[in-house]
C-alpha cells in the first residue's frame, strides 16, 4: 500500500469522470479494451511495446493510461483499496520502463496528445498516492505541455493539453502553468471556432468532441477557483449551431470529414430556421425540426482540406422520407490503408470529376448564389480543382422530394458525377439514363441527362453501377452500391425517392417530374434572383 498524498503543494482537480468506463476486474487482471477493439490479454506484467492489432488508436490509447484511470475512479466510488493499488502499479511501471531518452521507448508513449490524455490521470493518482515516481512524472508532463514546441495550437489536442497543464499546474502549486493554459486555451479556441461556430478541423465529429472537451475544460477552471473567461464561454456555446444542424433526423452526425456515421451527439435548444450555409463551406439544409421524417441534406464548399476534412467539395448527402439516400464513404479510422486514404479521397464522394484531368488536391471552392424559398432550395459553387472551371448546380425540391444536381465544365472538358447510395438499396432496374433502386417497398430512382447549350436536355445513358464499400462507423463497413455517369459537359442527374418510380417528361429547358418542374439552369427562377454567399 502506498504513502497518502501530501496536500501542501495544491489542491488536486481530478476529472475521473470523463475516464472511459471499465471492468475493472478486467483491468485489474490485465485484460483491456481499447479503441473500439475486441479485449487484449496484456497479463499483470505489461509489455508496453504490445501491438496486438497494429492499429495506431490502440497504442495511442495504451498509453493514454486513462484505462488505468478507471481503477482511481473505481477506487473513489466504492473505497476498496485494489483497484488504487493496481492503478498506482501500473502507473509506476510505465514511468519506470517509458523513459523519454531510451530509444527502444515505443514512440506513442510520448506523443503529445499521449501526454496530454496521461496527465490528468497521475493528477488523479496523487491525490491517493505519493511516491517520488508519481511526483516526478507529474513534473515532467507539466514542462512538456508547458513547452510552446510541442503545443498544437487552434487543434482538439492543444485543448486536451491545455486542460491537462491547467490540472497539473494547480496540483503543483506552479500559478505560471494554471495562467498560461487558461490563456492558450481562449486563445486556441478563437483561432479554430469562428463566430458562427464551425471548427476548422473540418469534420462535424470534431466539433461536438471539442464542445465536450471544452465542458470539461470550464469545469476544471471553475474548480481550480478562476473565472471562466466570458470569450472562451462564448465560443463553445457558438459550437451548438453548428453541430445542430450538422445532424441528421435519424440523430446522427452527417459522416462528412473524419466523423463516423453511427455517431448521436446530444441535442441543444435552438431556435434556427430549417436551412443554414455557414461561411466556412457548409450548406445544412431540412424540412423541419425533430421530426425523425423530415427531408435533410449537406453541401460543402470553402477553403481547402484540412486537418480532419476530406476531399469532398461540391459534394452532397441526402436524406428524404426518414431514410438516408446518398452517403459518402465515411470515416472508417486513423490507420494508414489504402482504404483510409480513398474514403478522403474525391471519389469516396458524391461530387463532380473532371475526366482525362488531375486533382489539384486543397483547392478552394466557391458558393456563388443561393436562392432559399420554403419549398425549394439552390445552390451554385464553383472551383477549378481540375484545372478547369468545375461548376455545380443544387436544388432541393420538397413538395416532391427530389434533389436536383447540374455538372457542368467548359467545352473541350467533360465531367462523370459519382453517386453512392445508402448500403439498404440495391439495383431493381437499368435502362439508358435511368437506374432504379430500391429496399422492399422503397424506391429511389436516379435520371440522368446531357443538357445542350441549346434545346431540351436528353437522356444520358452508359451509366455505370460497381459495388463500393461504405465506412459505417469505426472499423465497420458496409456494401454499397456506386453509379457512375456517364461523361458530358453539362450533366443534369436527378435523385427522386418514392414508393414508385416518377413520371417524367422532358421540354425545352425543363424537366417535370411527377408535375414539379425542375428547370435548366436550376437558379434564377424563384422570383428575385440569386444573392452571393459570403465567400
Amino acid at each position: 500500500m502506498f504513502r497518502r498524498a501530501r496536500r501542501s503543494c495544491g489542491p488536486v482537480v481530478c476529472l475521473s469522470g470523463d475516464f472511459p468506463a471499465i471492468d475493472v476486474e478486467e483491468v485489474t487482471r490485465g485484460r483491456v479494451r481499447l479503441a473500439g477493439l475486441p479485449p487484449a490479454d496484456l497479463g499483470r506484467e505489461i509489455d508496453w511495446r504490445a501491438d496486438p492489432y497494429g492499429r495506431r488508436s490502440w497504442m495511442l490509447n495504451l498509453h493514454t493510461l486513462r484505462w488505468a484511470g478507471g481503477l482511481v475512479a473505481a477506487h473513489e466510488r466504492s473505497g476498496d483499496p485494489a483497484p488504487l493499488d493496481r492503478a498506482a502499479a501500473l502507473v509506476e511501471d510505465w514511468i519506470r520502463r517509458n523513459p523519454r531518452d531510451r530509444p527502444d521507448t515505443s514512440s506513442w508513449a510520448w506523443a503529445e496528445h499521449a501526454v496530454a490524455l496521461r496527465a490528468p490521470v497521475l493528477v488523479c493518482l496523487s491525490e491517493h498516492v505519493d511516491t517520488p515516481l508519481v511526483r516526478d512524472g507529474l513534473w515532467e508532463h507539466g514542462r512538456l505541455l508547458a513547452d510552446p514546441a510541442l503545443y498544437r495550437h487552434g487543434h482538439n489536442h492543444g485543448l486536451d493539453q491545455d486542460i491537462a497543464l491547467l490540472v497539473v499546474g494547480v496540483r503543483l502549486g506552479r500559478d505560471a502553468w494554471r495562467d498560461l493554459a487558461v490563456r492558450r486555451m481562449t486563445a486556441s479556441a478563437e483561432l479554430a471556432i469562428d463566430e458562427e461556430g464551425v471548427l476548422h478541423e473540418q469534420a462535424p465529429r470534431y466539433g461536438h468532441y471539442v464542445h465536450r472537451r471544452l465542458g470539461v475544460a470550464l469545469r476544471a477552471i471553475e474548480r481550480s477557483g478562476l473565472a471562466v473567461p466570458p470569450r472562451l464561454a462564448a465560443r463553445r456555446a457558438a459550437l451548438e449551431a453548428y453541430v445542430t444542424h450538422a445532424t441528421q433526423p435519424d440523430g446522427r452526425l452527417t459522416p462528412i470529414g473524419d466523423s463516423p456515421a453511427d455517431l448521436r451527439p446530444p441535442r441543444f435548444e435552438h431556435a434556427e430556421p430549417p436551412v443554414r450555409v455557414f461561411a466556412a463551406g457548409y450548406v445544412f439544409g431540412r424540412t423541419a425540426w425533430d421530426d425523425p421524417r423530415a427531408a435533410f441534406y449537406s453541401i460543402r464548399f470553402g477553403p481547402g482540406r484540412r486537418l480532419h476534412g476530406h476531399e469532398d467539395h461540391l459534394g452532397v448527402t441526402y436524406h428524404a422520407r426518414g431514410r438516408p439516400v446518398l452517403v459518402e464513404g465515411g470515416f472508417h479510422s486513423y490507420e494508414r490503408t489504402g482504404y483510409v486514404e480513398w474514403t478522403r479521397s474525391p471519389e469516396a464522394h458524391n461530387v463532380p470529376v473532371v475526366a482525362g484531368a488531375r486533382f489539384r488536391p486543397g483547392t478552394a471552392t466557391r458558393l456563388t448564389a443561393r436562392e432559399e424559398g420554403p419549398s425549394r432550395q439552390a445552390f451554385r459553387l464553383t472551383d477549378d480543382a481540375y484545372g478547369v472551371a468545375r461548376t455545380r448546380e443544387v436544388l432541393v425540391e420538397h413538395r416532391r422530394d427530389l434533389m436536383a444536381v447540374l455538372d457542368s465544365v467548359p467545352a473541350g472538358s467533360a465531367v462523370r458525377s459519382l453517386w453512392h447510395f445508402d448500403p439498404s438499396l440495391e439495383v431493381l432496374a437499368r435502362r439508358d439514363g435511368v437506374v432504379v433502386l430500391g429496399d422492399g417497398e422503397r424506391r429511389v430512382t436516379l435520371l440522368q441527362f446531357a443538357v445542350p447549350q441549346a434545346g431540351p436536355p436528353r437522356p444520358a445513358g452508359g451509366q455505370g453501377v460497381r459495388p463500393g464499400l461504405i465506412a459505417t462507423g469505426h472499423l465497420r463497413t458496409a456494401e454499397s452500391v456506386t453509379v457512375v455517369s456517364p461523361e458530358s459537359s453539362r450533366l443534369l442527374t436527378l435523385i427522386v425517392p418514392g414508393g414508385a418510380e416518377p413520371s417524367v417528361t422532358v421540354g425545352d429547358g425543363m424537366v417535370t417530374v411527377d408535375g414539379v418542374p425542375v428547370p435548366v439552369p436550376l437558379l434564377g427562377v424563384m422570383g428575385g434572383g440569386s444573392r452571393p454567399s459570403e465567400r
